[in-house]
């Protein structure tokens, strides 16, 4: 049976259709879920009816009270109990751009702590290092001595764009290299094109079944999404990425 994928959607999230459309192509059957269907006494949703889940990028909530971190209060007081089910469960989860700073501000990533705690925190992802928003192509190196379920099939980097202001992830000594699993290809501007330490374009949880990332791999799924796919390059595509998602969460689900 094809894994039902959960694109959760808020407020001012915009990449939920590209996201939905890449687990379509790689296999799943991908639903959005506004974060509104799964609170409340009357919620139409329960996560525990999928077996992905997958934080979609975009501005949610306008990035009011910062990148991502509104989204994270969500997911650590109103859907707490069934997200940790969720994690407890090993079911994949990923976190795409403002996704990923979703996941970094709720304790999810990269180090599990507890979902209200603050503590233990080893990296947290801040403001693009030359301080203005990036929006480009990149190449991604994926590491292959992560245990990350979405990446440790990879066997060629990943091109796709960026698009963030707030997307620079900086670590502290606690961080493992194994939880890296994605780098960009350069150390400098703008290979890397937020300041990111050590490159750090993705991370993952210890046992690799959360990963998120800022690029954008749902925006190069398909041949003629390439910048220069009428000029005959092709290939480096994100759909692979999914495809191991949706692979991982049909063997767990």
């Amino acid at each position: 049976m094809k894994p039902a994928v959960l694109i959760l959607h808020a407020s001012g999230t915009n990449r939920d259709h590209e996201a939905a459309w890449a687990c379509e192509l790689a296999g799943g059957l991908p639903e959005i879920v506004h974060i509104n269907q799964l609170r409340g006494a009357l919620h139409s949703h329960r996560l525990a009816d999928y077996q992905m889940l997958v934080v979609a990028g975009g501005f949610s909530y306008g990035d009011a009270l910062g990148a991502g971190r509104r989204l994270a209060l969500d997911l650590t007081l109103d859907v707490q109990d069934d997200l940790a089910r969720f994690v407890e469960q090993k079911k994949p989860i990923l976190g795409i751009c403002n996704g990923f700073q979703a996941l970094v501000k709720a304790g999810l990533l990269p180090n599990l702590v507890d979902l209200t705690g603050e503590e233990n925190r080893i990296a947290t992802l801040t403001h693009n290092q030359h301080g203005h928003f990036e929006c480009r192509w990149v190449t991604l190196l994926p590491n292959p001595n992560s245990p990350c379920v979405f990446t440790r099939e990879l066997t060629e980097p990943i091109y796709c764009p960026v698009a963030h202001g707030e997307g620079r992830f900086v670590r502290s000594e606690g961080l493992l290299e194994e939880q890296i699993t994605l780098s960009y290809k350069g150390a400098d501007y703008p290979t890397n094109p937020n300041g990111s330490s050590d490159n750090i374009a993705a991370v993952c949880n210890t046992n690799g079944t959360i990963m998120g990332l800022m690029p954008h791999p749902e925006d190069h799924i398909v041949s003629w999404q390439h910048p220069r796919w009428t000029r005959g390059e092709s290939g480096r595509k994100g759909l692979p990425m999914f495809e191991a998602g949706i692979r991982y969460a049909a063997e767990v689900g």
